[in-house]
């Protein structure tokens, strides 16, 4: 009998924003388990942040790290580049993390904000519509869809956090939370058009999508700014001995933190069971909660300097006094998966990320 040959096809994985925190990350994680990757970067961070928000370091390291990467220099609110790129590749997968990030940014250039999140997705959900309807398509949509309205449950206020007083909520905030009538900021508009158009792909079409709506999705190959990337940020300011500033609720505000390591693993948990349609609410969980006040103290123990900041008096538009991830759904659907990296850790790795950075 003659040998029967198997050629297996290498599974290839989009990836857009691929220079930044999550992109890399997927990218990096991706490509140990064999895909071929493409990434899609223009560096429009640096665009948006200015030079503190390069991210071409990022695109070196991919580069070297990765046998067989492929960047494309390509915006992605150009839509027939978009369309002929994803013609191209036919992806297997599509990661789609790349945005304006910043809500405090987005009022300065509306046109940008809103063509680069919700025009830039529409683009590759059509592309993947037509080239590759059966594929996984992942965006990384924000809890700022959520607006203002987390403010509205009854808060409890500890000496350096806030938190739910009210136990319907002791879990954090679960994806049936309202997303109407409240303050988003233009940033969290752009981005719930987008969130609600990836659903609808997945319903009205059939196709496999997910949004991911993050909290403070986090890890040591952010280009944190003030406006974006808050601990990478805060852990900058402290290895500078630069002034953070506070804005408003005390410096209490409370954020969970997930690193980007867990953030690709629950990606892999998705595309081997995809689903259709389906929102979760991506963070660390209560367990990985942290206020700017507590940070601070726990970026003070790695780095062995004390944090220098300003209080400012008044809150950023539309922003969070509490705001963590109910987790639960997540796992109830992919039992597998769970956070593996923890707050103190993630800091550790942030501190010594940016000690090597500014050698």
């Amino acid at each position: 009998m003659g040998t029967v040959h198997k050629y297996q096809t290498v599974k290839k994985i989009l990836v857009t924003g691929s220079s930044g925190l999550v992109g890399s990350e997927v990218c990096i994680h991706f490509a140990a388990l064999g895909y071929e990757v493409h990434g899609i970067d223009n560096n429009q961070r640096a665009v948006f942040f200015g030079s503190q928000g390069d991210t071409r370091w990022n695109q070196q390291r991919l580069q070297s790290a990765i046998v067989g990467f492929v960047h494309h220099e390509i915006d992605i609110r150009n839509r027939q580049a978009v369309l002929t790129l994803v013609q191209e590749v036919r992806p297997h997968v599509i990661v789609h993390t790349a945005a304006q990030p910043s809500h405090d940014r987005a009022a300065a250039i509306p046109f940008d904000d809103f063509d680069t999140n919700a025009t830039g997705t529409l683009n590759l959900l059509e592309a993947a519509r037509q080239f590759c309807p059966e594929s996984p398509f992942i965006h990384m949509s924000t809890n700022k869809v959520y607006g203002d309205a987390p403010n509205r449950i009854p808060m409890v206020e500890l000496d350096t956090r806030w938190d739910y007083a009210d136990a319907t909520y002791a879990e954090g905030i679960a994806e049936t939370f309202t997303i109407d009538q409240s303050k988003h900021s233009l940033f969290g508009a752009s981005k719930v058009a987008a969130d609600v158009m990836v659903q609808e792909y997945g319903r009205y079409f059939n196709m496999p999508t997910v949004c991911l709506r993050g909290g403070c999705l986090t890890g040591p190959n952010h280009s944190g700014v003030e406006l974006h990337g808050f601990l990478s940020y805060l852990v900058k300011c402290n290895l500078e001995g630069k002034k953070y500033f506070i804005y408003g609720y005390k410096g209490k505000q409370v954020r969970d933190n997930i690193h980007s390591h867990d953030i690709a693993t629950f990606m892999e948990a998705f595309i081997n069971a995809p689903r259709s349609g389906e929102v979760y609410n991506l963070g660390g969980g209560k367990q990985n909660t942290c206020s700017i006040l507590e940070a601070f103290a726990i970026a003070e123990q790695f780095s062995g300097q004390q944090q220098v900041f300003e209080y400012v008096d008044k809150n950023r538009e539309g922003d969070h006094i509490c705001y963590y991830s109910d987790l639960r759904k997540m796992k109830q659907h992919y039992p597998q998966w769970d956070i593996t990296i923890s707050l103190i850790e993630t800091i550790r790795q942030i501190v010594e990320s940016w000690k090597t950075r500014m050698l």
